[in-house]
């Protein structure tokens, strides 16, 4: 029997449609699943595509099946499953081989696996996946990290399942170790933010304006001609339009207010803390996610402080909409400031020498956050007009030149009138604390001084100084 030129196990959805790409394209791919029916169900239900799959029913014979050296894709849940996995793995592969973790890991559990099979002969590549099971079946967004060797030969395969913008193949080698996955966490920890300045938008025109979803969607789908062209637009405007089957209601008034995560928003947040770069719109989007789990708290609280009359954000609706349009662009460009400036310092921090132009490029197709501006954030870095921020490339100066007054008076009009813009107003006040040469820490650290002795910098002198409150506190 011909060999396969990959494995993958683990046929849920994902791992099913990654397969079902795999074949696709031309290449021979062995399966296995620990549950032999649904690996025996898969390989019927592939159609003209099964010639192109092995179905095994045993690792060993899913080893036997996959010609050397074997590269096999885990599909399974990260944490505890793939070091089962990894351990199953061992006992049947030969040195030179490939074990590929493509599941949603955190990446120091990559780092980690990295050094325990260290010596071993085995090669371990931790691979960013995004696209959801569309991505999956027609094209992911393929974030790689690993020795540059193991990616070339695992290359040919990777290229042709990856999404593809204007010809390029969504899919690049990062770095070593844990580099791959640490961009999709970044890569999720930017799309929590996207989605809640979208949910936040939403609100204001549900709550603010009294538009019902279609009226919304429209407006969405209107935005997605121009500057906010991207996934997370078009679907939202699809979502919107969309009735429930059951009650004949738009189908997201019938769902329940109850945002669910897991993990990759908050590992992206204590990354950047670890890192001690600010990226407090994603902080404000995972916070804003917690909050909404609280729902019988947030339903007392409003029976104590009363209801938003709904209808009362103004009356110039299209001067409105304009600037809500300009604000979440704002937003959004903040966001993927902070996010790209996290990446960037933990490729220094831990030598990846992440290549952020190819970032940028490899999420313009096939990723949940890919959108049209992503071109211009290549080019940015390209040209070196951003290797501190993204704010200071002057393709988004000029942006932002524009777009921060919108933002900053639709935060203030949702302040006023009591509508929750967490993730929005973060980002306003991100963009202003970054962009104030001289700010208000000055007075903490007179503070840290009084009560600890923590000495401050002077404008005018060096070294370490003390107030004249010494010995006071």
């Amino acid at each position: 029997m011909q060999k396969a030129d990959i494995g993958l196990i683990g046929l849920g959805v994902m791992g099913s449609n990654l397969a079902l790409n795999i074949a696709e394209k031309g290449h021979r791919v062995a399966v296995f699943n620990r549950t032999t029916a649904r690996t025996t169900a898969f390989a019927q239900s592939a159609g003209a595509l099964a010639e192109r799959i092995v179905a095994c029913d045993t690792i060993e014979a899913l080893a036997a099946a996959i010609r050397p050296p074997r590269p096999i894709i885990l599909m399974v849940q990260a944490g505890k499953a793939v070091d089962e996995q990894i351990t199953l793995l061992r006992g049947v592969l030969s040195a030179n081989d490939i074990i590929i973790d493509a599941g949603n890991a955190n990446f120091r559990d990559t780092v980690r696996r990295f050094s325990e099979l260290r010596g071993s002969g085995l090669t371990f590549i931790g691979m960013g996946v995004s696209g959801g099971e569309e991505g999956a079946r027609h094209g992911p967004s393929i974030m790689v990290g690993g020795t540059e060797d193991s990616w070339r030969r695992v290359e040919p395969v990777l290229t042709a399942i990856s999404a593809k913008y204007e010809g390029e193949p969504c899919a690049a080698w990062l770095g070593n170790g844990g580099a791959g996955h640490f961009v999709k966490t970044i890569h999720n920890g930017i799309e929590y933010a996207d989605m809640q300045m979208i949910a936040e938008i939403y609100g204001i025109l549900r709550d603010g304006l009294g538009m019902p979803p279609k009226e919304i969607g429209g407006v969405f789908g209107e935005w997605n001609r121009s500057r906010l062209n991207s996934y997370l637009i078009e679907i939202t405007a699809t979502v919107l339009a969309a009735d429930d089957a059951a009650t004949g209601k738009p189908i997201v008034d019938m769902i329940l207010d109850r945002a669910g995560q897991k993990g990759t928003g908050k590992w992206s947040v204590i990354e950047a803390q670890t890192l001690g770069i600010p990226a407090t719109a994603i902080e404000a989007a995972v916070a804003a996610r917690v909050l909404s789990s609280m729902k019988a708290e947030r339903e007392a609280a409003e029976a104590a402080y009363g209801k938003l009359s709904a209808g009362s954000f103004g009356r110039d609706k299209a001067a409105i909409l304009a600037d809500l349009e300009l604000a979440l662009f704002a937003g959004k460009v903040a966001a993927y400031a902070q996010g790209f400036a996290v990446m960037d310092a933990a490729s220094k921090e831990f030598g990846w020498g992440l290549p952020l132009p190819t970032i940028a490029k490899i999420w313009r197709a096939g990723c949940i956050i890919r959108s049209q501006f992503l071109g211009t954030i290549a080019e940015a870095f390209e040209a070196g007009g951003a290797t501190r921020n993204l704010l200071m490339a002057p393709a988004f100066i000029a942006m932002m030149k524009e777009a921060h007054p919108s933002l900053r008076r639709m935060v203030a009009r949702a302040s006023e009138e009591g509508l929750p813009v967490p993730a929005l107003s973060s980002a306003l006040a991100y963009f202003d604390s970054y962009r104030q040469a001289r700010g208000t820490s000055n007075l903490i650290q007179a503070q840290r001084d009084f009560f600890g002795a923590h000495g401050f910098e002077r404008i005018d002198a060096e070294g370490a100084h003390h107030g004249p409150w010494a010995g006071e506190a």
